[in-house]
């Protein structure tokens, strides 16, 4: 499939206003694809997503942006009901992507920190891993979803090793990975090619968050083969490159973006 005929399908980008899903939606706008993008962003942050819009569109593709909590089954109906009224209930949607990074960071057990609750954990593995499985089974039952479509969701390497605070994302990621395959298995009459993409250790908002993220980040950097961190759009190309002609025949499993990072074993100088 060439660019030019990519112009009629649409990308639906959970977490579209930066990080991975920013850095996507522009790749994937450069590739042809129109986005619709759902985020979730208070004033302050509002700039950068009217950046991305303006990237995106600067490539000649259409841009529709959402505002609103993506794990609230409300808004997630109203935006589809908008998406369908966009669509004319044609089979457009090619790509789907989430990249939604909200979870708490807590510890399990301490006697010095506040406890992981029982509404935090079941928050981000809602948020984090379940939200998928939602969007996806709307956008299908609406019947817009194309023949050969491609889904993505976000990894981490916290899905088979542990990180400090991060253990109820750890097991959202786990969880997000056995979607994926459920998924993969489901859409296989629609010919869909499903996966999760794991990035190796990257410079965003929700890494920043972590309070472990220095740490990470200067071992990911000794480790790493290529001396550095990834960046969205290194993730961004990967998915560009599993979206062309017989992309969709990978499906199920974990593509690792991470330019080596979690098969390394070596720690040494940069």
């Amino acid at each position: 499939m060439t660019v030019g005929e990519n112009n009629k399908y649409w990308a639906l980008i959970l977490g579209a206003s930066s990080g991975f899903g920013g850095a996507t939606a522009i790749r994937l706008a450069k590739d042809g694809y129109n986005i619709f993008g759902v985020h979730l962003d208070r004033a302050a942050t509002m700039p950068q997503v009217e950046e991305t819009v303006a990237q995106i569109k600067a490539t000649g593709s259409e841009a529709i942006y959402f505002n609103i909590n993506a794990a609230d089954e409300i808004k997630r109906k109203e935006v589809i009901q908008s998406i369908i009224k966009r669509l004319n209930r044609k089979q457009l949607i090619k790509v789907v992507m989430h990249s939604l990074a909200f979870g708490a960071l807590r510890p399990f057990i301490s006697s010095t920190k506040e406890l992981m609750t029982k509404v935090q954990m079941e928050m981000t593995l809602d948020v984090m891993a379940h939200s998928l499985v939602y969007w996806v089974q709307e956008v299908f039952s609406n019947n817009l979803l194309t023949n050969r479509c491609r889904v993505f969701a976000m990894t981490s390497s916290g899905a088979h090793t542990t990180i400090p605070f991060y253990g109820a994302i750890s097991a959202a990621k786990a969880a997000l990975e056995s979607h994926v395959r459920q998924l993969a298995v489901e859409l296989g009459d629609i010919n869909a090619g499903v996966n999760a993409i794991m990035a190796g250790v990257t410079d965003t908002p929700a890494l920043r968050k972590i309070p472990a993220n220095k740490g990470m980040k200067q071992i990911a950097l000794s480790k790493n083969p290529r001396k550095r961190l990834t960046t969205p759009e290194d993730v961004a190309k990967v998915i560009s490159v599993l979206c062309r002609d017989g992309g969709e025949w990978i499906s199920g499993g974990i593509i690792n973006a991470d330019g080596g990072e979690d098969i390394a074993s070596y720690i040494g100088e940069n």
